[in-house]
């Protein structure tokens, strides 16, 4: 029969989180579910695991080569869920055990509302919580604007969102390596109002083993915006979505010149110039940091000096 809710869970080794993450699932009050779980190209110790995880009923485990993309691993997951809703749970992370019941639950009482999420609360490698997380508040409706000037954040295996709205939209974006969560998030808010569950009921993981990279992130978290800007028809948001734009050009230029890739940093700031003068300030200080990395190493080492020299001294 079908499930109420298909749970996405893409893995790629990282066996000492993937556990507890499953477990989890396990754990949920809320009974009526199936787990789709995309393994992109585990070691050997892993598969076993999912292998032995797969005899339980309810449970699919989708092999593919490795890819390095989460989006690519979700999206193939996706394309084998049956439930009338999808919920998104990384291998790293852990639900508490009302989180899926408190959402259906609330969706049910707001039928004009077709996707949701829950607060989070951020933990260390060994699950303990983090001492100076902020808590970011969980609002219902419509919430874009919000989502923009980052007055929420939305936690990727906090969300549960109908199929069919899912399917209609399109899944997340492939040529992102980063950043695709948030894509599709911006993407469901312009269309649908969203339910909030102002419970830290999802916990995310803090630790060493995370992909990507700064640079890598600055630069999708721009593509993000620009693909935004693309598909806008002049809207009220527009305004902020340029600045925006500018200011992921200014933090991906500082971030490939602080990591020692200058020539892609004067690239980055050149090809900005078109929409980034009119937000002078991030600019201006990712011009800066590009220009100190050019300098030469002793002129580099004299400005430090003096930085450290103007800094005003302790009592």
């Amino acid at each position: 029969m079908q499930p109420v809710v298909s749970i996405i869970l893409p893995t790629f080794n990282r066996l000492a989180f993937l556990r507890p993450a499953i477990e989890s699932v396990f754990a949920q009050t809320f009974a009526d579910w199936e787990l789709v779980i995309g393994d992109d190209g585990s070691n050997a110790e892993t598969r076993a695991y999912l292998h032995a995880v797969q005899a339980a009923p309810r449970v699919t485990v989708i092999c593919s080569p490795h890819t390095g993309k989460p989006s690519v691993v979700i999206n193939l997951a996706l394309r084998e869920a049956r439930g009338k809703y999808v919920a998104f749970l990384d291998s790293d992370d852990v639900w508490l055990p009302r989180k899926l019941e408190s959402q259906i639950d609330s969706l049910r009482r707001h039928p004009d509302r077709h996707w949701s999420y829950t607060k989070f609360a951020l933990i260390d490698a060994s699950g303990k919580p983090s001492a100076r997380a902020r808590e970011w508040p969980a609002p219902s409706g419509w919430i874009l604007e919000k989502l923009l000037r980052e007055e929420t954040v939305i936690a990727q295996p906090s969300v549960l969102v109908e199929r069919e709205l899912l399917m209609r939209l399109g899944a997340f974006d492939e040529d992102l390596v980063m950043c695709y969560d948030d894509e599709l998030w911006f993407r469901l808010a312009a269309d649908a109002q969203i339910d909030g569950i102002d419970q830290p009921l999802t916990l995310v993981r803090r630790h060493d083993q995370h992909s990507g990279s700064d640079v890598i992130a600055w630069r999708d978290r721009r593509r993000v915006f620009e693909k935004a800007l693309r598909e806008s028809r002049d809207g009220p948001l527009d305004s902020l979505l340029r600045q925006l734009r500018a200011k992921m050009s200014a933090g991906l230029a500082r971030s490939q010149a602080t990591s020692g890739r200058r020539r892609e940093a004067l690239g980055t700031l050149f090809s900005s110039v078109p929409h980034s003068w009119r937000y002078p300030r991030p600019w201006l200080v990712a011009m800066a940091a590009t220009v100190y990395s050019c300098a030469p190493p002793a002129l580099r080492s004299f400005i430090r000096r003096r930085r450290r020299a103007l800094r005003p001294s302790g009592p």
